[in-house]
């Protein structure tokens, strides 16, 4: 879709810190991170919502994400991980997308209420990337 920043992303147009492409989907970090290591899955192709996404996706989108977020935890030597994903509201780009955050016991995230930040540099975002990657590659595929 013409202006949607995350089809942008997927084509390769716009800059970000890809940790996983695939046919069907693209993963990079969120440049305003709950915590570093957030990731986004995004399908490549453009549905703004769960709803429009057809049948023939959710089966490899999820096993996706379930796939990144044990790549997450691992890469980033979390507790675990909070994967979500808003539908219309709270969703900042109209373009389906899971959020893996990697979690840490008593990090301070309570309910829904994200306190967003900053990668102290780009060198910080890029080691948690290929931390993320790193870990990827050591799982099998799909």
């Amino acid at each position: 879709m013409i202006g949607c920043l995350f089809c942008r992303i997927a084509a390769g147009e716009e800059p970000a810190e890809i940790v996983l492409d695939e046919a069907h989907a693209v993963a990079f970090l969120d440049v305003r991170p709950v915590f570093p290591g957030h990731t986004l899955l995004v399908p490549r192709d453009h549905h703004e919502t769960l709803a429009d996404i057809p049948p023939t996706l959710v089966e490899p989108l999820f096993a996706t994400a379930q796939r990144l977020a044990r790549a997450v935890e691992a890469g980033m030597e979390a507790d675990g991980t909070f994967v979500a994903m808003n539908n219309r509201v709270s969703q900042s780009v109209p373009h389906f997308h899971v959020h893996v955050v990697p979690r840490k016991r008593k990090d301070g995230l309570r309910g829904f209420f994200w306190p967003r930040t900053r990668y102290a540099s780009a060198d910080d975002q890029s080691a948690a990337g290929g931390r993320i990657r790193a870990a990827l590659s050591s799982q099998p595929p799909g």
